[in-house]
């Protein structure tokens, strides 16, 4: 008798499959605006988040409310999802609440947000990144504002 392993299960996997995003909503953002130990240059490092089309209508119903201090919640891999390199999901924080999916970090930029989030909790403040929302010609968008997190 053998045993089923995750990889040998028929049940779907929970992660989301790879996204392919469009050129206007890959997000933006450098890893040069980071020193070595992933820590923002200055106050200004900003990160666009990318796949926001799907999630216009979520960030349009924040952008109503007028919430003066938009914080991102940003969860961490599990196991699996590190394993599989799963895009890391943004929601925001609005009201007590969480919102749907607003968006997703861009590829090769997880370390600079993941070490973020760790440098939050290690200074034991709330592990949230400030955030903006912004009209861009191709829509609305989520800017992370890593920098005021020094």
């Amino acid at each position: 008798m053998t045993a089923l392993t995750p990889s040998s299960s028929s049940e779907p996997a929970a992660t989301p499959e790879p996204l392919s995003y469009s050129k206007k909503d890959s997000g933006t953002g450098k890893l040069t605006d980071y020193r070595y130990d992933m820590l923002p240059k200055n106050a200004k490092v900003t990160l666009q988040l990318a796949a926001s089309d799907p999630c216009q209508q979520t960030i349009a119903e924040v952008q109503a409310k007028n919430v003066s201090d938009l914080q991102a919640f940003v969860a961490r891999r599990t196991l699996d999802e590190e394993r599989t390199d799963a895009p890391v999901a943004v929601r925001l924080f609005v009201d007590s609440r969480m919102t749907g999916l607003v968006g997703y970090v861009p590829r090769g930029l997880e370390a600079p947000v993941l070490d973020t989030l760790t440098r939050l909790e290690n200074a034991g403040r709330t592990a949230r990144i400030p955030a903006e929302i912004v009209k861009t010609r191709n829509g609305l968008r989520i800017n992370l504002l890593l920098g005021q997190t020094r």
